[in-house]
């Protein structure tokens, strides 16, 4: 009888079981925000590569419609970092070159990318790339959230390829990005302002708070559209001649054009192009630095 009674029990419950209602696994989704590498120990961000790394998925979303980058589109990020906006970016384009010079988190972005398209990662310091090379004889966009301390030195090496680049998006410090954009007469105009505008259009879209960022840094960020000038654009100069004139005349700031341009142009040389010698860097615009190299350079030749 007791076994009996164990069998009625038995039947009952697996009866009771059969009616509750089945519990599936939730289906995970990707979250743009989730860019925690996956192993044991969370990667820690490297004060040397300048790293803070973007979480803030409403900031990610603007920066991939701001980009809209298209399967055709041959895009290069550079430092990729945990993968915030790059698989976005993949997810979009279907394909993507990034730059990554940091180690550590090279194997844990392939792993990851695999879900969303095909990935090319070049393990390499982005100042020793040539773009012009990688490009094959396309264009390409330029994407990346650069680090702090070294995003002057990158901007210019872009520029040094700027024919075979349609545009770039870069998450900057907010002052460089006012810096980029300034006009003549502006406190935040200087060499960085001239330089770029004559090889580039310039674009501040918007600005991101610390808080965006792990590490936070100390400073705001903001986000810069650069469009490469056409050819027919142009202003036509010796790059080695502009730098010169430029870097000479914002070395001194208060001085006047006369003064911090000595030993470089005349009073009559400034004279004869409309400069007057009594103003400051600042007050001059890009065009008139460009006609003073000029002159110089046709001074060398004779």
């Amino acid at each position: 009888m007791a076994a009996g009674r164990t069998h009625q029990c038995a039947a009952a419950r697996a009866a009771t079981a059969a009616q509750r209602p089945v519990k599936s696994d939730p289906v995970k989704t990707f979250d743009p925000s989730e860019t925690a590498p996956r192993h044991n120990k969370p990667h820690v961000a490297r004060k040397r590569f300048g790293q803070n790394f973007l979480h803030d998925s409403g900031v990610i979303n603007r920066i991939v419609l701001s980009i809209s980058p298209q399967p055709q589109d041959r895009l290069i990020e550079i430092g990729p970092g945990q993968g915030a906006l790059t698989f976005p970016l993949l997810r979009a384009a279907k394909r993507l070159t990034v730059i990554e010079l940091d180690r550590d988190l090279i194997e844990p972005l392939r792993e990851r990318a695999r879900a969303h398209g095909e990935i090319e990662i070049i393990s390499a310091d982005v100042l020793k790339i040539d773009f012009t090379e990688l490009a094959a004889g396309g264009l390409l966009r330029i994407v990346g959230n650069l680090p702090y301390n070294i995003s002057t030195p990158i901007l210019f090496h872009c520029l040094e390829h700027a024919a075979v680049i349609q545009d770039m998006h870069f998450m900057l410090q907010k002052e460089v990005v006012e810096r980029m954009a300034a006009g003549p007469g502006s406190k935040t105009y200087g060499r960085l302002s001239v330089m770029l505008q004559l090889r580039c259009k310039v674009e501040p879209l918007f600005e991101v708070p610390p808080t965006s960022f792990t590490p936070a840094p100390k400073v705001d960020s903001a986000i810069v559209r650069l469009i490469p000038l056409s050819s027919s654009e142009q202003l036509s100069f010796d790059q080695g001649v502009l730098e010169r004139v430029v870097r000479a005349a914002f070395a001194q700031r208060r001085k006047t054009l006369s003064n911090a341009l000595s030993g470089v142009a005349s009073v009559a040389q400034l004279e004869s192009i409309g400069i007057d010698p009594r103003t400051r860097a600042e007050q001059v615009a890009p065009a008139m630095y460009v006609k003073l190299a000029q002159l110089l350079s046709a001074t060398m030749t004779e």
